[in-house]
């Protein structure tokens, strides 16, 4: 069975904790170039297409090697706009045209650390179990939620109201915790038929995809930022192969 699989790269404009973080430079590129030829590099795909709501975002990508097909309309562009909104409508908006795809993958321009080795280990997984409905990376909590806290009527309440033995969970030691896993912003695979069919980008059967190393770095606030270049300039995180020149912005 032939598999055609699409790379959707969602970069919309509008990023207020780090200002246009999809387009930031980082390593001489905006910031959405990387996910881009990692997605290109990986052979995986059968097309890449960037997801946005800017035209100028639209013109980065085209540069480097993304295609634009739709520009997302701006009530699917919010800050708290779900994912399965712009999921549906760009795969239903390539359905009109005659472009179907058996699985779709989100790669979000926020993680510059995923390579293509990353998108073909995901990949291989993926196709190894046809029972799944979608694959998604994740990575053991730094911060155990058994360790976690609401404040109610000033009181502390546990999260997690769970023991061992007769020990909280929170006055537990971390090695005594069962793993937890938190989602992280590598990437997701799913079904295609999951999304225009159960309008979800998950499903029910989610493979867990453990990320290595630094692969799920995510940027999402000003410290983000400046470790990421840290670990560039410092050479100890590896970036995608950009070959094309720099996107020249107009002043």
């Amino acid at each position: 069975m032939n598999i055609k699989f699409l790379a959707t790269i969602p970069a919309r404009s509008g990023s207020k904790r780090v200002k246009d973080k999809n387009i930031k430079i980082l390593n001489d590129h905006p910031l959405l170039a990387y996910s881009i030829c990692a997605a290109i590099d990986s052979g995986i795909f059968d097309s890449v297409i960037c997801v946005t709501d800017s035209e100028l975002y639209g013109n980065i990508a085209r540069h480097y090697g993304a295609e634009v097909p739709f520009i997302r309309p701006p009530e699917l562009s919010g800050d708290k706009s779900p994912d399965i909104e712009w999921a549906h409508w760009i795969l239903s908006s390539l359905k009109t045209i005659g472009r179907l795809y058996d699985v779709f993958s989100i790669l979000r321009p926020t993680n510059p650390f995923r390579l293509p080795e990353t998108i073909q280990r995901a990949s291989i997984a993926f196709k190894s179990d046809s029972s799944i409905d979608s694959l998604r990376a994740v990575e053991k909590c730094k911060q155990h939620p058994g360790k976690m806290w609401v404040i109610r009527e000033k009181r502390l309440h546990p999260i997690l109201p769970f023991t061992n033995a007769n020990t909280p969970w929170h006055s537990s030691q971390y090695a005594a915790l069962p793993e937890i896993y938190a989602q992280n912003a590598s990437l997701e695979m799913a079904w295609t038929r999951v999304v225009l069919e159960n309008n979800s980008i998950t499903g029910e059967s989610i493979m867990p995809f453990i990320s290595e190393g630094i692969e799920g770095f995510d940027i999402n606030e000003p410290e983000d930022w400046l470790l990421a270049e840290y670990y560039t300039s410092k050479g100890k995180a590896e970036l995608p192969t950009i070959n094309q020149e720099p996107y020249q912005f107009n002043d």
